[in-house]
């Protein structure tokens, strides 16, 4: 980014902040709270791009002259079934069972926004998960209570480190920012 430019985060995600700071990125933090619901028409490939853009027209006319907002949002779909983040504990074992032995994509939309201009993009990846057994899955729930996470789980985190067989592109992406694509984007943008 050039000098005059800010970048302002419009996440309370740790994991966004993080990944931006470990990538090198100074930045400040906001918080944006919207109501993340999206049309039931809406096909699921696009709901993260409804929601990150949701985020950036919330906050869009606070930005000054110079500021870059950078808004994302995460969603696990499996087949055409969105999953966001779990109310309670049993929506949350219930979305770790529906996860368990099989492929599922984790897609994150990242918006770029300043005052006058908007761009949106995403990454998708693809995770297998081999079979949880129940005790697995209520452990993590229980010691990790990922309720502030779509579909439940964090890659990074015990669960995604004994239960993932694999996955098929950007690691960062399932984390919650797919960096290459940032970094690539913002070039462009600023």
């Amino acid at each position: 980014m050039n000098s005059s430019s800010t970048l302002i985060l419009g996440s309370k995600s740790p994991r966004r902040q993080q990944l931006l700071r470990e990538c090198g990125y100074d930045f400040k933090v906001i918080t944006i709270d919207i109501d993340e619901s999206f049309p039931s028409n809406i096909d699921s490939r696009e709901v993260a791009k409804y929601i990150a853009k949701s985020k950036a027209l919330a906050y869009q006319q606070n930005l000054n002259p110079g500021d870059v907002l950078l808004t994302a949002d995460t969603v696990v779909r499996v087949e055409n079934k969105v999953l966001g983040k779990p109310e309670d504990r049993q929506e949350a074992i219930s979305m770790l069972s529906s996860l368990s032995s099989g492929k599922h994509m984790v897609t994150t939309a990242v918006c770029f926004c300043t005052k006058n201009n908007l761009r949106v993009f995403d990454a998708t990846t693809n995770v297998y998960f081999r079979e949880l057994t129940d005790d697995e899955i209520q452990y993590y729930v229980d010691e990790y209570k990922p309720f502030d996470k779509a579909g439940a789980y964090g890659i990074q985190e015990w669960i995604g480190m004994v239960g993932i067989d694999r996955i098929e592109g950007s690691y960062y992406n399932v984390m919650g920012l797919p960096l290459h694509l940032v970094y690539t984007e913002l070039k462009k943008f600023v």
